[in-house]
């Protein structure tokens, strides 16, 4: 055999021991925080590392013994799918790395904190496909098609899945179905202020804004549903991908027909109405409602609740995520908090509400940067009650 024969030999031998690399999967990934939805979309990777945000480590991540896995190849992980969408999105993520399971623990992801809290046993548990995974973000393999969860919670909590149509007439209603992940139905889920039937099935709008609405189920001591966009046309609006009628139909300052959307989104609260009293102890603790859609898409929406309990004058601080105390009573003087940018928004205070007369204002802000005010009448608010 010549000298190049034998050369050529070694590299084919070589190639052939080296583990080829995994395909590339696309999942569906999801993370459920404790007041909202921090990421929920399509999310490609390939055999990857993982890393927190700002820090200068990066970790194998590949689903190995290393990790603490099965596979005796690298291959896809949720890690590697989590980091992916990190960088991606782009959203923050702060742990710490455990080298003896080889995986990541986490105190924050996108701005809310996800860390184990002793009092309610919640953590950042994981999921794929509907079931909690016995292995580390880094340890399991993911495959394309597969649903990858983090929600925080405790583990016990039945998960809601929300289907429906992609595509409605304007005006007309649209039936969605709440069930668990495995396919039993849920009563009393809430969609978009509507509450599911003993059979799962609810109703919502009609809508007459034409675009896409987004829709979730919420449940106390359920994991909030997937997200079901739903748009609303008649086919020749130019909205959905629709090809516009000749003569487009416009206010001339709403952002259709190629005009300046200079409409400010209109917010709606669900979890409670004007003048409602609670009981003592029955206080509540979940604020939640809707955005309607808007062409420029919704950027934030912020919340204010104030507290008056016999003069004493509270407003609740988002980042301290407690009621701190005012100098003076006067809703005006309250504090904004985010509660994210979905239609369907929602926030969980740390208890329920104590004790006092509440004011809670939401406001949202689109795209275009237009804000709503009290001024325009865009704003809502709402007087309750808790004895």
């Amino acid at each position: 055999m010549t000298r190049r024969s034998i050369g050529l030999a070694a590299v084919v031998l070589a190639l052939a021991a080296t583990p080829a690399l995994a395909a590339p999967v696309t999942v569906n990934l999801r993370i459920e925080g404790p007041t909202r939805t921090l990421f929920e979309g399509p999310v490609t990777t390939d055999v990857g590392t993982f890393q927190f945000t700002g820090d200068p480590a990066s970790h194998v991540c590949n689903g190995t013994a290393t990790n603490q896995g099965p596979s005796a190849v690298p291959v896809p992980t949720r890690g590697a799918a989590l980091a992916a969408a990190a960088a991606k999105a782009p959203f923050s993520m702060s742990g710490s790395w455990s080298d003896s399971l080889g995986s990541p623990s986490f105190d924050q992801i996108a701005g809310e904190r996800v860390a184990y809290d002793a009092p309610t046993g919640r953590y950042l548990v994981e999921y794929r496909n509907g079931a909690p995974s016995m292995l580390g973000a880094c340890g399991e393999q993911i495959s394309t098609g597969d649903d990858v969860l983090f929600a925080y919670g405790t583990g016990s909590e039945s998960l809601l899945k929300l289907a429906g149509p992609s595509t409605a007439a304007p005006g007309a209603p649209i039936a969605l179905r709440v069930t668990t992940w495995d396919g039993s139905p849920v009563a009393g889920a809430s969609v978009d202020g509507h509450a599911s039937d003993a059979g799962g099935s609810v109703s919502v709008g009609p809508y007459d804004s034409r675009g896409p609405h987004e829709l979730k189920a919420t449940k106390d001591g359920a994991i909030r549903s997937n997200r079901v966009t739903v748009c609303v046309t008649d086919g020749s609006d130019g909205a959905c991908g629709s090809s516009a009628a000749s003569a487009c139909a416009t206010t001339g300052d709403d952002g259709l027909c190629g005009t300046k959307d200079k409409r400010a989104p209109r917010g709606k609260i669900a979890s409670v109405t004007e003048g409602r009293r609670f009981g003592r102890g029955k206080g509540p603790r979940t604020l939640s409602g809707t955005v309607a859609s808007d062409p420029s898409g919704i950027a934030d929406v912020r919340l204010r609740l104030t507290r008056n309990d016999h003069g004493r004058c509270q407003t609740f601080d988002g980042k301290k995520d407690r009621f701190v105390a005012m100098k003076r009573c006067g809703a005006k003087r309250g504090k904004w908090f985010s509660a994210g940018d979905r239609q369907q928004w929602s926030y969980l205070l740390p208890s329920r509400l104590g004790s006092g007369r509440y004011v809670l204002d939401v406001e949202a802000r689109d795209g275009a940067g237009n804000v709503d005010s009290l001024l325009q009448r865009t704003r809502t608010r709402v007087v309750f009650f808790v004895s």
